[in-house]
């Protein structure tokens, strides 16, 4: 069961990488932040593979594979856009939990292309997690004066579906190439969408008004991207999908921890209910 505890590891790089790329947006355009970012994780990957030898494969690797790696990689590169550009409008207490709920489509997924098992803890575990994240989008705390009240929630909509097709896509991909190889792969694909992005919408030229402060926290979100992926691939390689992606979700403890010390956003009852919610049916996930 080594790949659950990859799955932890996981959970806890991507509710870092969340905090370190909110301190890194604040004026920075969010789609300049995940170009800069992708480039750190793209070294970091490629690190990884020269360490453990994996790049021999590369002239081994299959037509499938190479094409739902590249899938993969379109389908992250979407759903990074979506998430930091969710971020630098909204609270992180309403963004992630929406992002989050992508195991929910995650698991549906898996049951349609990948025929995992979906039993009675699954549909518990699917409620509970629906619930949970229902009642920490808190209306009452969405001020209309503001702008991020409006604009936020498609981009986290947005970025939940992309993560689920992310998910499944990268599941098919590792198969049958070593997770280092295959994540590095795919981040080149997230590296060249991400700046196709920044000069198609022309924020190219915002590059030199960066902050050093921001550029400091955008290279560190990399880096916990990079960790978080290495342990989200391995874990997706040797366990279920249907699993390992709810325990990733369990970032969203870091996140809200972290989100209280650094931004001061506290979670309501209601918001702390879901938050149980969420992890009471990811846990269950777990059971045998």
């Amino acid at each position: 069961m080594m790949w659950v505890a990859f799955a932890f590891g996981s959970a806890f790089f991507a509710g870092v990488t969340a905090i370190l790329a909110k301190c890194g947006i604040r004026k920075t355009d969010s789609t300049v932040a995940t170009a800069i970012r992708t480039i750190v994780v793209l070294i970091f990957s490629w690190l990884m593979v020269l360490i453990v030898g994996s790049q021999r494969q590369i002239g081994s690797i299959g037509f499938k594979t190479l094409l739902f790696l590249m899938l993969s990689g379109i389908a992250t590169g979407a759903s990074w856009l979506c998430y930091f550009k969710a971020l630098q409008l909204g609270d992180i207490n309403k963004v992630v939990p929406i992002d989050k709920s992508s195991t929910i489509l995650s698991i549906l997924l898996a049951f349609v292309l990948l025929h995992e098992e979906i039993h009675l803890a699954k549909v518990i575990s699917v409620v509970l997690i629906a619930i949970g994240t229902f009642l920490m989008i808190e209306k009452k705390d969405v001020k209309p004066e503001q702008p991020q009240g409006k604009n936020w929630l498609p981009y986290a909509i947005g970025s939940a579906v992309f993560a689920s097709l992310t998910s499944i896509l990268g599941k098919i991909g590792i198969s049958d190439v070593e997770s280092n190889l295959g994540t590095a792969i795919r981040t080149v694909v997230v590296l060249v969408m991400a700046w196709a992005m920044v000069f198609v919408t022309q924020r190219q030229h915002t590059l030199r008004n960066i902050p050093r402060r921001e550029l400091g926290f955008i290279c560190l979100s990399g880096l916990a991207t990079g960790a978080s992926w290495l342990c989200y691939y391995k874990a997706l390689q040797d366990g279920l999908a249907s699993v390992v992606v709810p325990i990733d979700k369990l970032s969203i403890w870091v996140t809200v921890a972290f989100s209280a010390l650094v931004f001061h956003e506290r979670l309501s009852r209601k918001g702390t209910a879901g938050l149980l919610a969420i992890t009471a049916g990811t846990m269950i996930m777990l059971l045998p």
